[in-house]
């Protein structure tokens, strides 16, 4: 299963790189006391390296919301990924607690800044085409009872029937990570501006953390 960029798309973002990351045979729990302690440790880290005045300047951060922008979401309302949780972070909140695996990845997003997309890999059906949405495509994220209406433009994955996301910040509800998942697809979702050593960094920070509270091992 692999991704690939549609040539309208890649016109208008010469520089737009996508990684994926399959992972296999992972044991997903809705808790795991080893998780919870990294947790709290992961949040220690942000406080001391981050504060809430400045966070938005970090470089990473700043190419998120310039490529927010250019495709006319607000990124003071909807905000990067990573940026998100740090902010969640330093408002003194605790961070959500979904299962084991999503909980993994969240953790690394915020140790590498970079937004990472996760796919139950088995309700995927062919390969996945990042492209431009057509005007009228209904998109069902997570959680929505009722399905988002695309005016077109926007950017989104799809498989060979359906939509999985819209790039790069909200997730399809029938391809989400269960307890019952037992393979994953992961996007490493860069933007132009990020250098793809960074996209490497995140995926293998992803990878660790991944397998070391949900065992798997990575697939192709």
């Amino acid at each position: 299963m692999s991704l690939k960029i549609d040539s309208e798309l890649k016109t208008r973002f010469p520089d737009l790189t996508v990684l994926t990351l399959h992972i296999k045979g992972v044991q997903i729990h809705k808790r795991r006391a080893e998780l919870e302690k990294f947790k709290v440790e992961v949040m220690r880290q942000v406080r001391n390296g981050y504060n809430l005045d400045s966070v938005k300047d970090h470089p990473t951060f700043r190419a998120y919301r310039d490529f927010f922008w250019s495709i006319k979401i607000d990124p003071t309302k909807i905000r990067p990924a990573a940026e998100a949780l740090i902010r969640r972070i330093l408002a003194g909140k605790t961070l959500p607690s979904i299962n084991t695996l999503v909980d993994a990845y969240n953790l690394a997003s915020i140790k590498s800044r970079i937004a990472l997309a996760t796919f139950d890999a088995d309700k995927l059906e062919g390969d996945l085409l990042m492209r431009f949405a057509e005007e009228g495509e209904q998109f069902y994220g997570i959680g929505m009872k009722k399905p988002l209406i695309l005016k077109g433009g926007e950017i989104v994955v799809s498989d060979d029937k359906k939509l999985i996301a819209v790039y790069p910040y909200r997730d399809a509800d029938n391809t989400k990570v269960t307890e019952e998942t037992e393979n994953i697809m992961m996007l490493v979702c860069g933007v132009p501006g990020i250098p793809k050593e960074n996209l490497e960094n995140a995926s293998r920070v992803a990878l660790e953390y991944i397998t070391r509270f949900c065992d798997g091992e990575k697939g192709f």
